[in-house]
């Protein structure tokens, strides 16, 4: 397709959404098209070929908390003005993103742009499902010229929840399979086992150290615990009244962490909620088995006994028994290691699912004409 300008607005975190978009970004300036990205701060993976506008919020005595939503709409409005096109402008995230969007649009008689908003997860789940937010998350998602899901299962809940009417296209999270790819491993004793998160509730981070507290009491075993959050505390203090904190290894918040996946035997997410399930995916493309729940997105992306293994909500005792079969059974490791990376290389690569981005963007943009 003919080059397009492209606005991405996003959060410039760790989390799903915010690598998503900075990798999107970076993947459509690589196959030609023009990038401005709009966030509040640098992204933590790298978007090259993109043009970063950082929002700026003033600090005012009056604002208690400062409007973000409103200094993000004005920037985007500004930069058009000043002269930089805009044919779509994609952002990522309902909350604020899309209302910033749609007064973007207002404020700019006969915008030159349409608006895309994918939703990702917690947006709708949490925030958006919130009485306080519900209503204008709704409204910003009805006025998108086009919308997106992470997942047949986010799109479900986004029907459910906010009653939403308008077409919901589903297209996944990608992986950069060159880059998240498997290593060879040492001969070792240990089995290894990787969780990474933002260590929020939802993310169960006490289940994995119960987990593992069965897995280590039968086989020798290590835990590699990726990245930081408001759980990680009470998740270490389980850790050291279980005696367990000599076999955990804390990684801490790593940017891009390929080597710290690909190192792990399997990979453990027991979630009580995820729409997609993105560090999931980047362990599968490494040719690590992945042990979940069978919530939400995750079964769209872990085949259950095919690259992994499924369990119902807070049963650590299933899970723990899975992995160590995987630790018993290295055939069966590979096996299902093997299958992990060829469903990541067939169903989410980046060129795959980055082509579907830009054939949506070209159907809203015909749909505008």
């Amino acid at each position: 397709m003919k080059p397009l300008h492209i606005g991405i607005a996003c959060y410039p975190t760790l989390g799903g959404s915010g690598v998503v978009a900075t990798e999107l970004a970076a993947a459509l300036a690589e196959r030609g098209h023009h990038l401005n990205m709009f966030t509040y701060a640098p992204p933590h993976r790298a978007a090259h070929g993109v043009r970063l506008h950082l929002v700026d919020v003033a600090p005012y005595p009056l604002f208690k908390y400062p409007p973000y939503d409103l200094a993000l709409a004005s920037q985007i409005v500004d930069i058009v003005e000043n002269g930089t096109p805009l044919d779509v402008l994609h952002v990522h995230y309902a909350v604020p993103h899309a209302i910033s969007a749609f007064l973007a649009k207002q404020m700019l008689p006969g915008a030159p742009f349409v608006t895309v908003t994918t939703l990702h997860g917690t947006d709708i789940s949490i925030v958006g499902s919130d009485p306080a937010y519900a209503t204008v998350t709704r409204f910003g998602i009805n006025q998108s010229d086009g919308v997106t899901a992470v997942s047949d299962s986010l799109k479900r809940d986004t029907v459910e929840k906010l009653g939403i009417a308008k077409p919901i296209a589903v297209i996944p999270n990608f992986v950069d399979c060159d880059f998240f790819k498997p290593i060879a491993k040492p001969a070792r004793k240990e089995f290894r086992i990787a969780h990474a998160s933002n260590f929020r509730e939802v993310k169960r981070p006490l289940d994995v150290i119960k987990i593992f507290h069965r897995v280590s009491a039968s086989i020798p075993a290590r835990l590699s615990l990726i990245g930081d959050g408001p759980e990680l505390p009470a998740a270490l203090e389980l850790a050291r009244e279980l005696k367990l904190t000599d076999k955990i290894d804390m990684i801490g918040a790593v940017s891009v962490p390929n080597l710290e996946l690909a190192d792990a035997d399997a990979f453990l997410m027991p979630s009580s909620s995820e729409s997609f399930g993105l560090s999931a995916l980047e362990s599968l493309a490494c040719g690590v088995p992945v042990v979940a729940t069978n919530i939400g997105g995750i079964p769209e992306v872990v085949t259950d006994g095919i690259c992994g293994f499924l369990h119902s909500l807070g049963d650590v005792e299933a899970m723990a028994n899975s992995l160590m079969m995987l630790h018993r059974d290295p055939r069966l490791r590979e096996r299902l290691g093997v299958n992990a990376r060829k469903r990541a290389l067939e169903q989410f690569s980046e060129n795959r699912i980055v082509t579907q981005y830009e054939q949506f963007y070209a159907s809203v943009l015909a749909a505008r004409n």
